[in-house]
């Protein structure tokens, strides 16, 4: 013991605890760093570290082996996407895979085997199954109804279109159909428009040969508003065998009898009226002219067909002559 009563400590535990206390912090980690090592060589001395570490040993090579597999298998993989995505074929695989996974819900009974249609007259049930992406593969489980509405919308004559599921097996489709409206030609092309202006189609059938005609840049978009106004005054809607929309603004009337009609851009009602005004009193529509000019409000212009006008010219020459020998004999 000590002078204090204290155990005596032997000095080099002592030492060794002031040491730890003044060892910086690096010396620590290598302490650490050996402790890992010694374990490490350790294990690999053991005999379970012989077997799992042990060169040429049946795990490692098994190892070894999977590790090149699976390198293989993403390389592969890779290149084919790579080959895939470059040479634009990705459309090609995906129908593949959809091909094989319609497959695969047919056989467990979903495929499509009955599709009740309605609604359609101006398109066929094979052109809206067409659209709508259905064939004799298509399964009802894998059918997205969303697309098939969307891509039935893309034809001109379906302004809509319900497709419900109906399963395990049947589809069920309704269509809205837009109707033909007028004939509209432009630059030389006539296509069946509807309402809205829509082009249902970019030729006429026979079918369709009776509607009304309209003519212009812009035409079919604006051929409803005009049409529903030359729908109030059907003696002159008779005779109209096109209405000609001129820059965007105005109409003229090509009646059926060659003649034109001139419609101011501002209140083309009122020509209209005062049109049938002089069919009524003067029976103009009649008359050997060509045109009649209604774009000025307080007249009225005409053009005398070539004969009126030749005939009208001799007869003025003649009048012309016979004044002058009556003031020669004066």
């Amino acid at each position: 013991m000590d002078g204090g009563g204290r155990l005596a400590e032997p000095l080099t535990r002592a030492r060794g605890r002031l040491d730890k206390r003044a060892a910086p912090a690096g010396a620590a980690s290598a302490r650490s760093r050996a402790t890992v090592d010694g374990f490490g060589r350790r294990l690999m001395t053991s005999w379970a570290g012989r077997l799992l570490f042990r060169r040429g040993s049946v795990r490692t090579r098994l190892l070894r082996r999977g590790v090149g597999i699976v390198a293989t298998v993403l390389l592969i993989g890779g290149a084919l996407t790579f080959g895939v995505v470059r040479g634009e074929h990705t459309n090609v695989v995906v129908e593949a895979m959809d091909e094989v996974r319609d497959a695969l819900a047919n056989a467990a009974g979903f495929k499509i085997s009955a599709v009740a249609l309605s609604g359609n007259r101006q398109t066929t049930r094979e052109e809206v199954l067409a659209t709508a992406g259905i064939t004799g593969h298509t399964s009802l489980f894998f059918f997205d109804v969303d697309a098939a509405r969307a891509k039935l919308k893309t034809n001109p004559w379906i302004a809509d279109a319900t497709v419900l599921k109906l399963y395990p097996d049947r589809l069920q489709i309704g269509i809205k159909e837009r109707a033909p409206y007028a004939l509209w030609q432009f630059n030389g092309k006539v296509s069946v428009v509807a309402e809205d202006g829509t082009v249902l189609e970019p030729y006429v059938a026979r079918r369709f040969t009776g509607l009304p005609f309209v003519v212009g840049r812009g035409a079919q978009k604006q051929a409803k508003t005009f049409l529903t106004l030359l729908g109030g005054y059907p003696t002159i809607k008779q005779e109209v065998r096109a209405a000609i929309l001129v820059a965007g603004r105005r109409w003229n009337l090509r009646l059926k009898s060659g003649l034109d009609v001139r419609l101011p851009e501002e209140d083309p009602e009122a020509a209209l009226q005062r049109l049938v005004e002089l069919d009524r009193d003067k029976k103009i529509l009649t008359r050997d002219i060509t045109a009649i000019d209604l774009r000025l409000a307080d007249r009225v212009a005409v053009r005398l067909s070539d004969d009126v006008a030749k005939a009208r010219d001799d007869a003025q020459k003649a009048a012309d002559k016979k004044a002058k020998r009556k003031g020669g004999d004066a």
